[in-house]
């Protein structure tokens, strides 16, 4: 019985809310790895060898609140949400469709965007199913309804989601959202 206070003490670093919290990762680290594909404009995609798009400026504004630097990492749609589950990248910010399927697996930050499911499809290439937005299919849709938009991470860092959630709403409060979505995802006149 001498053993079970040390046992007692012992528990907590023994459970599974024990683990470190992502924003604590993130801060230690100084960056915020944010998966993409980088091949889908107006989203992300690249001009060169420069990445840019809605979602490229999205992540580094996000980075800059959180007052870390954005690490954009390039992958394919069957590595990104594993990679996210697994704790190899911290978010995909991807054009990812808020489903019930996926918030299942993931916690995601508020909404930053809704858009019609046929600004999803690649411009050079016939719609395909994705993984991460299921209003897609082999046809073009035909009146699909608004996907609404967020960035998943993994389940169980409720801190890392206040800061996410935190440097969301700045940046919608002041506009900068807005603009984004003007100048990205607004068809010209």
């Amino acid at each position: 019985m001498r053993f079970l206070p040390g046992l007692i003490c012992l528990l907590p670093l023994l459970s599974p809310l024990a683990h470190a919290e992502l924003i604590d990762d993130v801060n230690d680290r100084g960056e915020l790895r944010i998966a993409l594909e980088a091949n889908t404009p107006p989203f992300n995609f690249k001009d060169g060898d420069t990445l840019t798009g809605f979602e490229v400026e999205l992540g580094q504004l996000l980075a800059n609140e959180l007052d870390v630097r954005a690490d954009f990492i390039v992958t394919d749609e069957t590595d990104m949400l594993q990679g996210v589950e697994s704790g190899k990248y911290d978010v995909a910010l991807n054009h990812i469709a808020l489903t019930p399927e996926l918030q299942d697996r993931f916690d995601f930050s508020e909404s930053y965007g809704k858009v019609d499911s046929q600004l999803l499809a690649k411009k050079d290439e016939q719609p395909r199913p994705m993984v991460l937005v299921q209003a897609l299919t082999e046809e073009k849709p035909k009146a699909a309804p608004p996907v609404e938009l967020a960035i998943p991470f993994q389940k169980g860092n409720p801190a890392f989601q206040a800061s996410l959630e935190s440097a969301m709403q700045r940046i919608k409060a002041d506009g900068r959202l807005a603009a984004l979505s003007q100048k990205w995802l607004t068809e010209p006149k």
